[in-house]
């Protein structure tokens, strides 16, 4: 039988790093599983040849024999379970193919601890606090580790027993045909103990919910759904690992008066018609008192005034934004009989350079007409 090359049936050349040659293991390992191909008997045997190919490569020392001599123990590979994997099926190479799917928590590794659970807080603030930043105090629940039994959940003067089932190593390994797999004991759910005594603080659980309170700095410049992170404020680890982390996630509440758009502030203010034809200077709101604005002669109905360095920062701190104020020009609702009589005079002594833009549209319809 043809000897096969092993760096052909993993894909990758022979100057493949050990990392490049895991990564298309895994890949491989993905495509030609039972549980994707439905029990193929052909996928079933490429499945076989690449754990055996990639058991050698694996291994430093048996890829450089390889490499040397093409074979392993002088004899050239043939696929299947040769070379090293000594009948146990896919035990090894499947070590690496369940990291892949399922990372380093998937499964329970021996003597180490797991981090704490990271928590969330949903916190609502004003547009001025957004602003300027704030300090704000906050409350929330979290698991502790319980006093009584120290974490351990059973009742003090007690301690967990072994596991009937796993023999305290917290994993069962169940066989599924041809290979084996290595699975969390459904008996102790991995913790390789049970406990006969629960704790009567945490009910066996030990862990015990409290109410935390904490000052919580928010910058300048956020925005609704801007995070703040807050590190070692979540759930405790076990095994010694450390604490989760507390994410803050920030609403800012709607203003009476502005609109934020990123770093501009948009105020919408009235003003005469008086002031929009002969011009003013009025006094206009700001998020911190109040600032001049110049409404030049002749201002109309929506237009956009800017008011430099008003607006809200930049959460780098880069700039800071601007104020727009949208002039509404109003319409009197309600005139005196002197106040229609002047109007009226005004307009007959007005002509068509007062009004440009109906002029320009009489001319467009009078145009379409022709």
């Amino acid at each position: 039988m043809p000897q096969k090359d092993l760096y052909e049936i993993l894909g990758v050349p022979r100057t493949a790093s050990q990392e490049e040659i895991r990564k298309a293991y895994l890949k491989l390992a993905h495509k030609y599983h039972p549980d994707k191909t439905g029990g193929d008997k052909a996928s079933e045997e490429k499945l076989k040849e690449v754990n055996a190919a990639y058991d050698i490569l694996k291994n430093p020392e048996k890829r450089a024999q390889y490499d040397q001599f093409g074979s392993m123990d002088g004899q050239p590979f043939q696929g299947g379970f040769g070379g090293g994997f000594g009948g146990s099926g896919f035990d090894a190479p499947f070590d690496d193919f369940f990291d892949m799917l399922f990372g380093q928590s998937g499964r329970r590794r021996s003597g180490g601890g797991h981090p704490g659970k990271d928590l969330e807080f949903n916190l609502s603030i004003t547009l001025k606090e957004a602003a300027f930043g704030a300090k704000k105090k906050i409350r929330f629940n979290r698991m502790e580790t319980c006093g009584d039994c120290k974490g351990s959940g059973a009742a003090p003067g007690s301690r967990p027993e072994a596991c009937s089932q796993c023999g305290g190593s917290g994993q069962v390994r169940v066989a599924h045909g041809f290979f084996s797999v290595t699975r969390t004991c459904p008996q102790c759910r991995g913790a390789g103990s049970t406990i006969t005594k629960p704790c009567r603080a945490c009910s066996g659980h030990g862990m015990v919910k409290t109410t935390r309170e904490l000052a919580v700095d928010v910058p300048p410049g956020v925005d609704t759904g801007s995070r703040l992170r807050v590190t070692g404020e979540g759930e405790p680890g076990s095994g010694g690992a450390p604490r989760g982390d507390l994410y803050i996630y920030l609403e800012v509440q709607p203003h009476e008066l502005f609109v934020r758009d990123g770093t501009t502030l948009i105020c919408e203010v009235p003003i005469t018609m008086a002031q929009a034809a002969l011009g003013d200077t009025i006094r206009v709101p700001t998020l911190d008192g109040e600032a001049e604005l110049k409404i030049p002669p002749g201002t109309q109905s929506g237009a956009h005034l800017r008011l430099r360095g008003l607006g809200m920062p930049d959460l780098r701190g880069y700039r800071q934004g601007d104020l727009v104020v949208k002039v509404q020009v109003e319409t009197p609702a309600r005139l005196t009989r002197q106040q229609r009589e002047l109007l009226q005079q005004f307009e007959k002594a007005g002509d068509g350079r007062a009004y440009p833009l109906i002029e320009a549209f009489r001319s467009k319809v009078k145009r379409l007409k022709g």
